[in-house]
């Protein structure tokens, strides 16, 4: 029988919300202080109801020594949660979890460094963190620098790092400090894609000498590419665990279903937004026509998003995303170009166009991010889905569905008579 690195029984970590535990001031815990002694003075002194959310309910589940295991769903459906109670970060409600191992983790930019130190110092005091001793820190230490590329930076505090910096000194350390446990959030999306290729390929070989994998990622190309197997999270719950193909195919279909709801009804959404203005509707239009949903290839398309409240310096981010959840490109309106217009009539209503479409025929789903007031607003996965027809760019016919990549460009050949 295989030795078990991972195992969780009943698992749950619930938050309530709305209580002021602590008081970012004096001022402000006198205050309150005198505003419960007031409602009791007048009779208003019941206990205000107390909301409670279950980020994590009642998720069972065993891990075997060097297994890699994709955790999928939706935002907020609990991936980071779980995470942070198997790393120790939090303690769980209900239920246990037993890790064991050295446990190397990479949960948030700068997780586990002191923002005064040095990244030279940051390094040896992850090793310590992990229970290794100097020498064996001192062993790898090289290896670490070359990997992260942070060599002239590491008598640098912490604190002057760049978000991408930290990340990369922070994968390399968790990394290279010979785990037996990794554990990897979606904070791989800070570095640039060199980077992200490279730490990807070092996840597969730690993964490969014998340590055990749980890594978090909204991209399923490349969970299906490290892992053999995945844990589906909607509402906190485990909702598939299975060979990574069909966990997937779950995650898609779930995403198609919520893509058809209400989007205003719609509770996983970003978590940085401020939710000043929400987008209450998103569709492709094919060229200046009426039709929704669906495109022909190499003609005009059009975008449409409409939100419920027009706010100062508003911008939105598009990204464009294959049938297995791969982003096919980034339409953003911060990267202003002279054409752009800024129309005060509008309304609620924001749209992009794209005069020549070149996907190739197929399906696809739209991911939104809504600006305003320079901060995010709000921002949905699947917002809507649209089907790409078969068509003609640049005078050629596109190919069937079925063939290799996602667009096709405008090209010619030279070909012997």
């Amino acid at each position: 029988m295989a030795d078990i690195a991972i195992q969780a029984e009943g698992l749950g970590k619930s938050y309530r919300l709305g209580l002021n535990a602590a008081y970012g001031s004096l001022r402000e815990a006198v205050s309150e202080m005198g505003r419960r002694t007031a409602g009791r003075l007048v009779g208003r002194g019941e206990k205000p109801e107390i909301d409670v959310l279950w980020a994590l309910r009642d998720v069972s589940f065993e891990v075997e020594q060097g297994e890699a295991i994709g955790l999928i769903g939706h935002n907020g459906a609990g991936k980071s949660t779980m995470l942070k109670l198997l790393s120790r970060i939090a303690e769980p409600t209900t239920g246990w979890a037993e890790v064991t191992g050295r446990v190397g983790s990479l949960l948030e930019v700068g997780t586990g460094f002191h923002p005064e130190l040095t990244g030279r110092e940051n390094v040896f005091l992850n090793g310590a963190i992990l229970g290794m001793r100097r020498n064996e820190i001192r062993k790898r230490f090289d290896e670490i620098v070359e990997f992260a590329n942070m060599e002239r930076f590491l008598d640098t505090p912490v604190k002057r790092y760049s978000s991408g910096m930290q990340v990369r000194l922070a994968f390399a350390v968790a990394a290279h400090l010979e785990p037996e446990v990794l554990l990897v959030d979606e904070v791989l999306a800070v570095g640039d894609a060199a980077f992200q290729r490279k730490s990807l390929a070092k996840m597969a070989e730690v993964a490969r000498a014998g340590s055990t994998v749980i890594f978090v990622s909204h991209n399923l190309a490349t969970i299906q590419a490290l892992c053999e197997r995945a844990i589906l999270l909607e509402r906190g719950s485990v909702v598939t665990d299975a060979p990574v193909e069909e966990a997937v195919t779950g995650y898609l279909r779930a995403l198609e279903r919520a893509a058809s709801d209400d989007l205003l009804t719609r509770t996983d959404r970003d978590g940085r937004g401020w939710e000043e203005s929400k987008v209450s509707r998103l569709a492709v239009f094919d060229g200046d026509s009426d039709e929704a949903d669906v495109v022909v290839g190499g003609r005009a398309a059009r975008i449409v998003v409409e939100v419920t409240e027009v706010l100062p310096t508003m911008e939105c981010q598009l990204t464009i995303l294959n049938s297995l959840g791969q982003p096919v490109t980034t339409l953003d309106s911060e990267l202003s170009s002279p054409a752009d217009i800024r129309d005060g009539d509008s309304g609620p209503r924001i749209e992009c166009r794209i005069e020549t479409l070149p996907l190739i025929p197929g399906r696809y789903r739209i991911d939104v991010l809504l600006r305003g007031r320079q901060e995010i607003q709000d921002g949905l996965q699947a917002a809507a889905y649209f089907d790409v027809e078969p068509g003609v760019i640049d005078g050629r016919p596109m190919p069937a569905i079925g063939v290799d990549g996602d667009v096709v460009l405008p090209h010619t050949w030279q070909l012997p008579a």
